[in-house]
């Protein structure tokens, strides 16, 4: 490998027809350009995607009520009920392996009536009653103050957490919003801190339009008692809440009188398995990306051994000098095995890097133009490379064995007749 005279030849051999080495390598280099362009494709449309998860707890459940299709224990159907505490303290007690359960209560609405009155300033926003846990669920940036703790869940404290959008639409420009009240519905509530929520996607407006006050104090101050509007549950890490939702339906059910198999009386939107089907989604798109791209390589590797198997032809008779003068069959097909591997080596380094470089632009077009829905920040992994480089240097022995084959097979007096 270090014997100079050895990369000499190689070089010699490779630049005696340049034109036929350069759509010889060509081939090599488009196959782990294209690879690594559909992989990075297939991660940024991800990524993308995954922004539109944000950092949201993905093992996470949401339930509401819906209207009863079927009769069941003499109640008739066609009846709505609502969840209340004791709901939530049943399936905290009896469903393993949970991690946190909200119940909420919601008011208002984005771009509905204007519920909310700071001065003379008055906006539409929806208003949750919430407990603290479910910051760790939907998670925010808390750009000010704090947010709720179970002192104010305990006390009934009446404070709130407003979003940007909030700020910006009660206050005064540079205006600190923090000890100042609002009045929710006529009643006022002391604003302890401001977020900004991380998941700015499509609805990033109405993400940023949104106040938190405690369950607690929310139920006392707009006459819900004990009702829960709609709960958030998270499950366990090593748990999927896809396994465990029957049992808190059942619980459910039991506890409202439902029929067991009354299926649309439970309203839900399983997080987990939506974010399962998209991740399942993405695997298959880089199995194709992978499939398709090797098959490009495989054909530019053909083209190697196909151009390797002309070479030996082209030096039938220097190998058979070779031979004569005491070369071992082991030292020619290791000649013909490098300039194969050097071959393969330098045009699917130059792929690698025009790959890469083609990503940067691309990342580079990104940022300059701003944050695109469904794509974002396109990568390939580090090892992605290492797996690509590791079977460029199999391919080019590959590509070069049977030519190098052919070159000890000859005897040296055939060869030296080879005209």
């Amino acid at each position: 490998m270090f014997n100079k005279d050895r990369w000499n030849e190689i070089i010699e051999v490779l630049s005696s027809n340049w034109v036929r080495t350069l759509l010889t390598a060509f081939g090599v280099f488009w196959g782990i350009f294209i690879l690594i362009l559909l992989l990075a494709a297939g991660k940024g449309l991800e990524n993308g995607i995954k922004q539109g998860f944000g950092d949201a707890a993905t093992n996470t459940m949401f339930i509401w009520t819906r209207t009863i299709t079927k009769s069941y224990d003499g109640m008739a159907k066609g009846r709505r009920y609502n969840y209340r505490l004791s709901d939530v303290a049943d399936i905290r007690e009896n469903v393993p392996h949970l991690r946190f359960i909200s119940p909420r209560n919601q008011l208002g609405g984005f771009r509905g009536a204007n519920n909310v009155i700071r001065g003379l300033n008055v906006g539409a926003y929806n208003v949750y009653g919430d407990y603290p846990e479910i910051i760790k669920q939907e998670p925010m940036d808390i750009t000010s103050g704090r947010f709720i703790n179970y002192a104010d869940i305990n006390s009934k404290r009446k404070v709130a957490i407003i979003g940007e959008g909030v700020q910006t639409g009660l206050y005064d420009k540079g205006e600190n919003p923090i000890g100042t009240y609002i009045k929710i519905q006529g009643v006022n509530f002391m604003v302890v801190g401001t977020y900004k929520k991380k998941n700015t996607g499509g609805d990033g407006e109405e993400d940023q339009s949104q106040i938190f006050v405690p369950f607690t104090a929310f139920s006392q101050a707009f006459n819900r008692g004990d009702k829960v509007g709609w709960m958030a549950i998270t499950a366990n890490d090593d748990t999927p809440i896809t396994a465990l939702k029957n049992q808190i339906f059942d619980i459910i059910k039991k506890n409202h009188k439902i029929h067991p198999d009354d299926k649309r009386a439970v309203g839900f939107f399983d997080l987990y398995e939506e974010f399962s089907r998209v991740e399942s989604l993405f695997m298959a798109l880089r199995v194709i990306a992978y499939f398709v791209g090797t098959l490009v390589l495989i054909s530019g590797i053909i083209g190697v051994s196909n151009i390797m198997l002309i070479v030996v032809k082209e030096r039938t008779k220097e190998i058979g000098i070779r031979r004569a003068l005491g070369a071992t069959p082991n030292t020619i097909r290791g000649q013909i095995l490098t300039e194969s591997v050097f071959l393969t080596i330098i045009s699917g380094m130059a792929g690698i890097v025009f790959g890469a470089v083609c990503i940067y632009l691309i990342n580079y077009a990104l940022s300059a133009s701003g944050p695109i829905d469904m794509f974002a920040n396109p990568s390939v992994n580090l090892g992605v490379i290492t797996t690509a480089l590791t079977i460029l240097i199999l391919s080019g022995l590959f590509a070069g064995f049977i030519p190098a084959q052919n070159a000890i097979r000859l005897k040296p007096v055939d060869a030296l007749r080879n005209e």
